[in-house]
């Protein structure tokens, strides 16, 4: 069992669980929970990025953006927003590196201390049953299905660096032109900052990522052939998966 809690050092997990290719799952350290500004809304480090410049503009006091830094990170976390460490968490989802249901689900909640022990069940059942290994998992259909992941989500454009080098590990030729093809047939359905108005505890409350595997399934988007860390295949294992609901995540 893999802990990675940030950026970089999730793909670089990843590549080296599909370079060894023993049974293994990777669980990420999970997202930050925002803070709270001056008007009682949500804040996150997005907001202090985009405090600099008002700063800049007159549109905001000094004081105030100081305020906001000591205000926008309460607890551990990778940042808030589908930037790149909650993006490459999701494309461990959809590679079937991860279990479904834990990229999301914040770093504070005790949620992930009955995780961490789901997972260390899933390593012994990956040894017991000689598999799935992380090169049966990762293919090219799986790494298709992650690009439509981070596409779907609004993601960090480095999902468009760090899945060709997974695949390359795994022995298969992904480049970024496959990566760009996927994206562009992909319709966007989450509303995630940066570029949108949720956050990943949003995410998590709304069904996390098997919501937004869920919702491509059925929009014939992904594909449910592949196989995940349980042995069974996406489509079976997002089978019980209910629609989600809200403004979050529209399928």
């Amino acid at each position: 069992m893999l802990f990675r809690s940030c950026d970089k050092t999730l793909p670089a997990l990843m590549m080296a669980m599909v370079r060894l290719n023993v049974p293994s799952v990777f669980l990420y350290g999970g997202a930050i929970l925002p803070g709270r500004d001056d008007h009682g809304r949500d804040a996150s480090i997005l907001q202090v990025i985009e405090g600099v410049g008002s700063v800049q503009t007159g549109d905001m006091s000094q004081s105030t953006l100081q305020q906001l830094e000591r205000s926008c990170t309460p607890t551990v976390g990778a940042c808030a927003g589908q930037f790149t460490a909650n993006t490459m968490a999701m494309v461990g989802e959809a590679l079937g590196l991860s279990p479904l249901g834990s990229a999301m689900i914040p770093a504070v909640y005790s949620l992930r201390l009955a995780l961490a022990r789901r997972m260390g069940e899933a390593v012994m059942g990956a040894l017991d049953r000689g598999g799935p290994l992380p090169r049966e998992l990762v293919t090219r259909k799986s790494l298709e299905n992650a690009c439509a992941a981070v596409a779907a989500t609004g993601g960090s454009t480095n999902a468009a660096l760090h899945i060709p080098a997974i695949a390359h590990e795994a022995g298969v030729r992904f480049t970024m032109d496959d990566v760009s093809t996927v994206f562009a047939r992909t319709p966007l359905i989450a509303s995630l900052a940066p570029g949108g108005r949720y956050l990943a505890r949003d995410l998590h409350h709304a069904g996390g990522v098997p919501a937004v595997l869920k919702s491509l399934l059925d929009g014939g988007v992904v594909d449910g052939t592949v196989l995940t860390l349980s042995g069974t295949t996406l489509a079976e294992e997002l089978r019980d998966q209910p629609a989600p609901d809200g403004e979050l995540l529209r399928g």
